[in-house]
């Protein structure tokens, strides 16, 4: 399939206070957030959308002030089938974001690790009936869709106290296509044979990198734009959509690099993620 990409011709909220289209596009929503669509169906993963952060930890070391304003807000996105997150880390299921988006599309379900539902619960105050939880291997039939779970490691493999993942990537698909979103992670043994199994046509991997000074503060770290492009390679996925900087000063990477490395990437394509554009898959 081929990326492609076009500028928005009206703000985000209008395209999506509109049912979904049959073709496959996709909104960034900032850090890891995205609006998927496809074959009439709209999945939002990982939204972010509020200020939470800035307020939870506003005076310390990391106030996690938001570098980039929310392009559009929770309740102007609409038809919404699922809401998705990879894992419990505020800026991935956000109690500032989760009620307002549930609220706006009554009929929408929220699948999550089955190591979050109580956060889940907690954070979108939905009824358990729309709550949905995975682990690694499970897949997730829903009208018109199909989501299968996968292993991350948000610097190491985790799982609670049942043996549950703490961190997932999750492959969905929607409207004749294949898209992954690997969650947060860094590269772990066994993580491209388990990616090329699914057969992705897009990949939605973090960039933003880790060192020594993060780690110290217990920030966790992510893949590097270099490493992200290797495992699509060695995935056999041709298409990546990086994201995850540009949020928070104290964790990100420089928008000119990714950039750089997209271009110099030799993957069919590859892309830094950006508001005020559509994303599409088409066949060749």
């Amino acid at each position: 399939m081929t990326l492609t990409v076009s500028p928005l011709k009206a703000p985000l909220a209008a395209y999506l206070a509109q049912p979904p289209q049959a073709a496959i596009r996709l909104f960034w929503l900032g850090q890891a957030g995205f609006v998927i669509e496809g074959g009439g169906r709209r999945l939002v993963i990982d939204p972010y959308l509020s200020d939470s952060l800035a307020q939870k930890y506003a005076g310390t070391r990391y106030p996690h002030s938001r570098m980039m304003p929310p392009p559009v807000a929770a309740d102007e996105i609409r038809h919404v089938d699922a809401v998705l997150a990879t894992h419990a880390h505020t800026d991935h299921l956000d109690l500032g974001t989760l009620p307002p988006l549930l609220e706006a599309n009554p009929d929408a379900v929220l699948v999550v690790p089955r190591a979050s539902l109580a956060v889940a619960a907690t954070r979108s105050g939905i009824a358990p009936g729309r709550l949905h939880g995975m682990d690694a291997g499970d897949e997730l039939a829903l009208p018109g869709l199909r989501i299968r779970a996968v292993r991350a490691a948000h610097e190491r493999i985790e799982r609670d106290g049942d043996g549950n993942h703490l961190f997932l990537g999750l492959a969905m698909r929607i409207g004749g296509a294949t898209i992954l979103h690997t969650g947060d992670t860094i590269p772990f043994e066994g993580q491209s044979a388990e990616l090329a199994a699914l057969g992705a046509d897009l990949a939605l991997m973090p960039v933003n990198g880790r060192d020594a000074e993060r780690a110290a503060g217990g920030v966790p770290g992510n893949l590097t734009m270099e490493e992200a492009i290797l495992l699509c390679r060695s995935a056999g996925i041709d298409a990546l959509i990086a994201h995850h900087f540009g949020m928070f000063d104290f964790n990100t990477v420089p928008r000119a690099a990714v950039e750089a490395a997209a271009r110099d990437s030799a993957l069919a394509h590859a892309v830094a993620a950006e508001t005020g554009l559509v994303y599409g898959l088409a066949q060749d």
